[in-house]
């Protein structure tokens, strides 16, 4: 659905030039819900905005839902939905007036059933004659998802679309995401600083950061890689057990790392469920006395850090 090689956007201006994306690849499939992270000035905008033809690029490639991004731009946007942070709705004009002209710039046939079935979905019935600013901020942006979705585009594009709602605006608006691509088989290019939101809901995930993408995988594959798993462990008999326990542990093949402190010993390891047993047995042959074990997965929030050397939340 998109397929990205080398895409790079370079500003030149008054201070100098500016390398905004430094060659990004991406390959996206049908039907997959990705999310796209990155602190602020890492890319991520103009990436989004060169992929939905509203910038173009400065050299590479893509192909986006079967359009050449440089050769066949409007090819792009009739087969693309985009959903901006802020919005693209009238306060003034009602919401039934919104997708109606959305429908009919998109030469929708019969616009009233597809509104009507559209608004069934995302639970906007009886909210058409009423203005948009009269809406509430999860009926808002479930506005904005129908209007990029009222031309049944294969692939979609939600620039931060859960920003500013309550908690429970944002699980509705995550069981509707879902259901684009369980429904429909929509493709969902996401972006948002919400890293539980990108671990709920994204099957794949791209970090960028001064330009380039620097890790890709599945959620639980980048927690995996990049961070490991962390097994805590108290021991009897306090620092001097917990020494005898690492020096039991450091030659582990599964362990990336061990640290003391009193008398617990912190591990870092690879799949955590699979090495828990091997780990006792060796403490077990080593002689330590095991008072408790603790196993926790690292968050995505983690894996940002890591490959980035900020917090996402610090880097919104």
């Amino acid at each position: 659905m998109i397929e990205a090689s080398g895409l790079a956007r370079t500003f030149t201006g008054r201070h100098g030039t500016v390398e905004a994306v430094r060659g990004v690849d991406l390959r996206i499939g049908p039907g997959e819900i990705v999310g796209f992270l990155g602190p602020n000035g890492a890319g991520k905008t103009t990436t989004l905005r060169m992929l939905t033809t509203l910038l173009a690029p400065t050299a590479g490639s893509a192909t986006v839902a079967g359009h050449d991004l440089r050769g066949d731009p409007a090819g792009v946007r009739r087969r693309i939905g985009y959903v901006a942070q802020g919005g693209g709705t009238d306060p003034a004009v009602p919401a039934g007036e919104e997708l109606d002209l959305q429908a009919r710039l998109y030469g929708v046939p019969d616009p009233r059933e597809r509104i009507t079935k559209l608004c069934a979905r995302l639970e906007l019935e009886g909210m058409l004659d009423r203005p948009a600013g009269a809406l509430s901020g999860g009926q808002r942006r479930r506005l904005d998802i129908a209007l990029g979705l009222v031309h049944r585009p294969p692939l979609v594009f939600l620039d931060e679309p859960t920003t500013g709602l309550d908690p429970q605006s944002r699980g509705n608006l995550w069981e509707h995401i879902r259901r684009l691509r369980g429904e429909d088989g929509t493709t969902v290019f996401l972006t948002t600083h919400y890293l539980d939101e990108a671990d709920a809901l994204c099957d794949r995930i791209f970090i960028i950061d001064h330009g380039r993408i620097v890790a890709e995988g599945t959620p639980a594959e980048l927690k995996r890689r990049v961070a490991g798993d962390v097994v805590t462990l108290d021991l009897a008999g306090g620092p001097d057990g917990a020494a005898r326990a690492r020096s039991a542990l450091s030659g582990h093949p599964a362990v990336r790392q061990a640290t003391v402190t009193g008398g617990t010993v912190r591990l870092t390891v690879e799949d955590g469920d699979q090495a828990l047993m091997g780990l006792v047995r060796a403490l077990d042959a080593a002689g330590a006395d095991l008072v408790s074990l603790r196993l926790s997965r690292p968050t995505l929030d983690d894996v940002f850090f890591t490959v980035t050397g900020r917090s996402l939340r610090d880097a919104a």
